[in-house]
C-alpha cells in the first residue's frame, strides 16, 4: 500500500487458500491496546490462511484420486484420444463430496470453534 493510506488493504484471493489475504494499517501512535488487535487479527488470518490452504489440497488430491479410481474401474483413461480430460457425472462425485465432508466433519467443527 502507498505510504499515506490509512486503511487496511485487501488483496486478490490466494491461489492456495482462496482467501483475500489483508495489509493490516498501523497507525503511527498505535496504542498498546490497538497493537494487540491487530496482532490478534494477522495471527487469525494467518492460521485461516493454513487451514484453507492444507484443507484444499487435500480436497484436490483426494478429487484427483477419486476421478482417477473411478475411471480406472471404468476401464476409461484420464484423457480421450483427443486429450480432453474424462469427467464423472454429478451422482458419482457426489459420492466424493459427501465422503469428503464427512470424513473431515470433525475437522471443520474444531476450526469454526
Amino acid at each position: 500500500p502507498p505510504a499515506h493510506s490509512h486503511n487496511d488493504w485487501i488483496g486478490p484471493p490466494d491461489k492456495h487458500s482462496n482467501l483475500r489475504p489483508v495489509i493490516f494499517y498501523v497507525p503511527p501512535e498505535e496504542s498498546p491496546l490497538e497493537r494487540r488487535l491487530r496482532e490478534a487479527r494477522q495471527e487469525a488470518q494467518a492460521c485461516n490462511q493454513r487451514f484453507w490452504a492444507r484443507h484444499n489440497r487435500t480436497f484436490h488430491q483426494e478429487k484427483e484420486e477419486f476421478i482417477y479410481s473411478r475411471l480406472k474401474a471404468k476401464g476409461v483413461e484420464m484423457r480421450d484420444e483427443t486429450g480432453q480430460k474424462a469427467t464423472l457425472n454429478v451422482e458419482e462425485m457426489a459420492d466424493f463430496y459427501k465422503d469428503f465432508l464427512s470424513k473431515n466433519f470433525r475437522k471443520h467443527m474444531e476450526y469454526n470453534r
